[in-house]
C-alpha cells in the first residue's frame, strides 16, 4: 500500500515540474522579441560595468602610470597570461630605479579571474568592458600594456653644496699644519731625549739652604 502511495506521490511531483516548464516556455512563446541592431547600435549600445573584456593599465593625464615591475600579478596569474620584463633607470638625483620594460599580456589565455587587478599593491590595472577582440591569428592577441612612451622623471636634481669662504678655508688649513708641525716637534723631541738617556722633563737638583751666621761662627 505504502509503494502505491510514494508511486502517485513522485508521479505528481513530475507532473507539477511538467507544468512549471511548459509555464516558463508559454511566457516566452508570447513575450515581444527585443533584436539587438548590433553593430549599428555600436555608438550607444551599453555594456555593463562589471563585465571583463581586457586587461589595461591605469594611466593618468600626464601620461604615467602606477605599475612599479614588483611581478605580484605575473605570479599570481593561474595560466601565466601576464609576462613583465624590467630595466634599471638612472634618476637625475645619481640613484638607480628599477622600472618596467615590458608587460606583456596574452588575451588568449586569459580566463579574466581578476586575481591579478584584486591584488595588485598600487591599484594599476584595470579591466576594461571592450568586448571587440576579434582578430584573425592569436599572436594578435599578445598585447604589450605599456604602449604609450614613457615621460621622463621629474625627480629634482640635489642642489650644489656651498662654496667655503677661502678665507675660512685657508684659516683651517694653516690651522691644522701648525698642529701636525707642533706633533712633529713634541716626537723629534720625545726621540732625542730618549737617546741621551734623559726625560724631556727631567726636574733640576734642590739646592742647598744657606747656613746661618751662628753657624759659620761656629765653624
Amino acid at each position: 500500500m505504502s509503494s502505491i502511495k510514494e508511486y502517485f506521490a513522485e508521479a505528481g511531483k513530475g507532473l507539477k515540474s511538467l507544468v512549471s516548464g511548459m509555464a516558463v516556455t508559454g511566457k516566452e512563446l508570447v513575450t515581444p522579441k527585443v533584436t539587438e541592431c548590433y553593430p549599428e547600435n555600436r555608438a550607444n549600445l551599453h555594456i555593463a560595468d562589471r563585465f571583463r573584456a581586457e586587461l589595461t593599465l591605469k594611466y593618468d593625464a600626464q601620461g604615467h602610470h602606477k605599475c612599479i615591475a614588483c611581478g605580484i600579478c605575473q605570479m599570481n596569474c593561474p595560466n601565466g597570461t601576464i609576462q613583465l620584463t624590467t630595466k634599471m633607470v638612472d634618476l637625475p638625483d645619481g640613484k638607480k630605479k628599477r622600472k618596467l620594460d615590458k608587460y606583456m599580456y596574452d588575451l588568449g589565455s586569459c580566463t579574466f579571474c581578476m586575481l591579478c587587478v584584486t591584488t595588485c599593491p598600487q591599484d594599476a590595472l584595470e579591466f576594461t568592458n571592450d568586448f571587440e577582440q576579434a582578430v584573425f591569428t592569436r599572436g594578435s592577441l599578445i598585447k604589450q600594456l605599456n604602449y604609450r612612451p614613457e615621460p621622463a622623471d621629474d625627480a629634482p636634481a640635489p642642489a650644489p653644496k656651498p662654496a667655503m669662504d677661502p678665507e675660512k678655508l685657508a684659516k683651517i688649513k694653516a690651522e691644522a699644519l701648525a698642529k701636525a708641525a707642533k706633533i712633529k716637534a713634541e716626537k723629534e723631541a720625545a726621540a732625542k731625549a730618549a737617546q741621551q738617556g734623559e726625560t724631556p722633563q727631567q726636574d733640576k737638583p734642590e739646592k742647598p739652604e744657606a747656613k746661618s751666621n751662628d753657624e759659620n761662627k761656629a765653624n
